[in-house]
């Protein structure tokens, strides 16, 4: 006789690229089981004849409400675009499942920047009053293991605040913040636009949304909760974001200059990064002088964010610190780091179903 785990779990929205990472980890699970697929399209077929690497699930996309798939799983994952989760906000309401958001529509806690960035007023503002959880483990643990909702960040958002936590947790964040990053074409959804199909950039880089970009204000409302837990206050920064649009398919590699006080050098800042992630999982901090810095290559398709930093010589009062993070946007910066919610929320081992280290050459 098989022996099903009892709790149950279901996608809303599986046909894009964060819903296939989502069900790859779960369909693999070893304390969950994934038992619905929901989609407005390709409705009734496998989910091998969408991806192809998902092969003999026993599972169909079905085109059912999110709130009717949620009361019947403990666990639901909105796989949504953004500006549609926040739209089922209501019908959710009473739902008793535990619910992990990939959109951008419940991370922020100011409806004016959400209108600002996102282009759009929130339909359901009273939703930012801090009952979804934003979802890094390494700044809310213990508030996400006690949630029922999770709001889990954003790609770029995750990637730079990691490289920025231990440097606003000390106190040590401010004036101009510089961050470029680039970023692969699956950041972009699985519909090809003329901006971001990939036979279009395989060959280019470019920059896109220069300092206007959504996962701005999530950055800085992160940063600044790192530094008022480490009992700083409010920082005083600001964060001038460029996002780089690089010919990879997955992978985002990001650049933060910060200036630090002078006396502040390298044994100090590594100190600081060593303190914040030496007990993290999937969080690696390549010491400086290693060698080796963060690169692509050794994430892609891992749950490890690798850290690497660089100090400059001082500079009058100041020296520059840029620090460089590497993350896979569809794991760590994205449908992994919902399941290392998910794992929380349930008691699980945090690192259940998403420790297996992808090996790529």
């Amino acid at each position: 006789m098989v022996v099903r785990n009892t709790t149950t779990v279901a996608v809303i929205g599986g046909t894009g690229y964060g819903g296939a990472e989502l069900i790859r980890l779960l369909v693999r699970h070893p304390d969950v089981e994934l038992v619905r697929v929901t989609s407005i399209d390709r409705v009734g077929e496998p989910l091998e004849a969408v991806h192809h690497n998902l092969w003999a699930t026993g599972l169909t996309f079905e085109n059912i409400a999110p709130a009717q798939a949620a009361s019947e799983v403990d666990v639901t994952f909105l796989a949504l675009p953004h500006k549609v989760s926040s739209t089922i906000a209501s019908d959710l309401e009473g739902v008793a499942a535990r619910i992990i958001d990939l959109s951008g529509d419940f991370r922020l806690r100011d409806a004016r920047a959400y209108a600002t960035f996102y282009g759009v007023e929130h339909p359901h503002p009273e939703e930012l009053d801090g009952r979804w959880i934003y979802g890094l483990p390494e700044l809310n643990r213990e508030l996400i293991s006690a949630a029922t909702r999770v709001a889990s960040p954003g790609c770029f958002a995750t990637t730079v605040a990691l490289g920025l936590l231990p440097i606003a947790r000390a106190g040590l964040l401010a004036g101009p913040v510089q961050t470029v990053a680039c970023t692969g074409s699956s950041g972009s959804g699985a519909y090809a636009k003329a901006g971001t199909h990939h036979p279009t950039r395989a060959n280019n880089l470019k920059i896109y949304k220069p300092l206007t970009h959504q996962h701005t204000p999530e950055i800085v409302q992160t940063l600044e909760a790192a530094a008022e837990r480490g009992g700083h206050g409010t920082p005083d920064f600001s964060l001038n974001f460029v996002p780089v649009s690089a010919p990879l398919t997955r992978g985002i590699l990001a650049n933060s200059f910060v200036r630090l006080p002078a006396a502040i050098g390298t044994q100090e800042v590594t100190a600081l990064f060593v303190e914040a992630y030496g007990g993290e999982p999937f969080v690696r901090v390549l010491q400086s002088g290693a060698g080796r810095g963060a690169e692509v290559v050794a994430i892609k398709g891992s749950m490890y964010a690798d850290l690497s930093f660089h100090v400059g010589p001082p500079d009058g009062a100041t020296r520059q610190l840029v620090v460089t993070t590497a993350v896979d946007n569809l794991v760590k910066g994205g449908a992994g780091q919902a399941v290392q919610s998910m794992n929380l929320m349930l008691g699980l081992a945090e690192t259940s179903g998403i420790d297996a280290p992808a090996m790529w050459p």
